[in-house]
C-alpha cells in the first residue's frame, strides 16, 4: 500500500504542476513522493499511530499552503507539498483496513490514531488491505493517471512502470498469505478403514 500511497501524492502533485514553473516539476514531484510514504516509517514503532496525523496533518498543511501564498519561498512550497502529502496518507489509511497481523482475517478496529481525540479511528475497509486485489487496481489506475498527465518527464513512466509491478508481486505474496491463512482455518476431514470392517470419519481443525 506504500506504492499505493506514493502514487496517490504524485498524482495530487501532478494536478499542481501546470501552475508552477516547470523547473520545479521534478523536486516537487520528489517532495510529493517522500511525503506520501515517509509515514509508514512507523513501522518500526507504532503503526499508523507515530507518524500517521490524520487531523494535525491536514493543519500543518493548510498553515504551510498558506506561507507559500504570502511567501513565494521554493523552499515552504516544498515543505507543504510533502507536508500536505504526509497528511494525504493518513486520512486515506482510514478508508482501509485495521494494521495487524493478518489483515485479511481482521480481529481489531485499529484504523488510524487520532492524536486531537486520543483514540483510534475505526477503518472503513473500502480496500481491505494492503495487498488486496483492490488495493493494486487503485494503484495501477493512480499510475496511469500520473503517465498520462502532460506535466509528467518521460524518466517518470519507467519507475511507475517498475513499482506497479512491485506491487504486483507483493499482491500476489499476500493472496498466498490469505489463502494459507484460509486453507489452516478449514476443518480436515479423515477417512480410516479399520481391519474386519467399518469405517471411521474423523473431523478436525488443523
Amino acid at each position: 500500500m506504500a506504492v499505493t500511497h506514493g502514487f496517490l501524492s504524485l498524482a495530487a502533485a501532478v494536478a499542481l504542476l501546470p501552475v508552477l514553473p516547470a523547473a520545479s516539476a521534478p523536486v516537487v514531484l520528489a517532495a510529493a513522493l517522500v511525503g506520501g510514504v515517509a509515514p509508514d516509517a512507523d513501522l518500526l514503532w507504532t503503526h499508523r499511530r507515530t507518524l500517521h496525523f490524520p487531523v494535525y496533518g491536514p493543519v500543518a498543511a493548510a498553515l504551510l499552503w498558506g506561507a507559500v501564498l504570502l511567501t513565494g519561498s521554493g523552499v515552504v512550497l516544498l515543505a507543504a507539498v510533502a507536508t500536505g502529502a504526509a497528511a494525504l496518507h493518513a486520512v486515506t489509511d482510514l478508508l482501509g483496513g485495521s494494521a495487524e497481523h493478518e489483515p485479511w482475517n481482521p480481529v481489531t478496529d485499529y484504523g488510524v490514531y487520532n492524536h486531537a481525540a486520543g483514540r483510534w479511528e475505526r477503518p472503513l475497509r473500502y480496500v481491505r488491505y494492503s495487498g488486496a486485489p483492490e488495493d493494486l487496481m487503485l494503484a495501477a489506475a493512480l499510475a496511469g493517471a500520473v503517465a498520462l498527465a502532460p506535466a509528467t518527464p518521460p524518466t517518470l513512466d519507467r519507475w511507475l512502470l517498475a513499482a506497479l509491478l512491485v506491487a504486483a508481486l507483493y499482491t500476489a505474496a499476500r493472496r498466498l498469505g490469505a489463502l494459507a491463512a484460509l486453507g489452516a482455518a478449514l476443518p480436515v476431514f479423515r477417512i480410516r478403514e479399520r481391519e474386519g470392517g467399518g469405517t471411521t470419519v474423523e473431523l478436525r481443525r488443523r
